[in-house]
């Protein structure tokens, strides 16, 4: 994939959302940078990985591209805990096909959201795994999944073929302000 395909897969869930974002699985950046780009020097990115190799330059590939947009690392495992505090959006590319049971961690990331916050998915759209991908969320599972935690109906944003598992969607799903029933995105 391209950098145009990491723009398209998750622009339209965070273009207009506030500027504090935590990425969960940030691998070796890909995404990291399509979100520095679309949020610019407003953008506050924390980028979480156990992987500390995959994070040792992610900081400095940003800053070189995006000098505006500061990005901070954390090494840790997004299943055994999220960094406090408040964000406005939650960007979780190809990493939560990791997790067997995400209920626990949606409730974790729910928590970590402010009113109307977006949780933005990228995944494949499949039913069946294999050992890169052991968990695959289909898109009409995530909309059961983010109803169960919760959240609102996703919308989807963009779907990509992909060689492994058929194709790729990015999906963004908010956490309803208080009284408010969860309508779409």
């Amino acid at each position: 994939m391209q950098h145009a395909d990491h723009l398209a897969l998750i622009r339209g869930g965070v273009a207009g959302a506030g500027p504090r974002w935590l990425e969960l699985g940030a691998g070796d950046g890909e995404f990291t940078l399509a979100l520095a780009d679309i949020l610019g020097s407003a953008g506050h990115i924390l980028a979480l990985d156990r992987d500390r190799w995959a994070l040792a330059d992610l900081a400095e590939r940003v800053a070189a591209r995006y000098p505006g947009t500061p990005v901070h690392t954390l090494t840790a495992d997004f299943t055994a805990e999220l960094p406090s505090g408040l964000f406005d959006g939650v960007l979780a590319a190809n990493s939560l096909h990791f997790v067997a049971d995400l209920a626990p961690l949606l409730a974790a990331i729910r928590t970590r959201l402010v009113p109307g916050g977006r949780l933005v998915l990228v995944e494949y759209d499949s039913e069946h795994g294999n050992p890169y991908v052991p968990h695959p969320i289909s898109f009409a599972s995530w909309q059961g999944l983010a109803a169960e935690a919760g959240l609102s109906e996703p919308a989807l944003l963009h779907r990509a073929p992909s060689r492994f598992l058929g194709s790729i969607y990015g999906a963004v799903t908010t956490v309803p302000a208080p009284g408010l029933p969860r309508t779409p995105c």
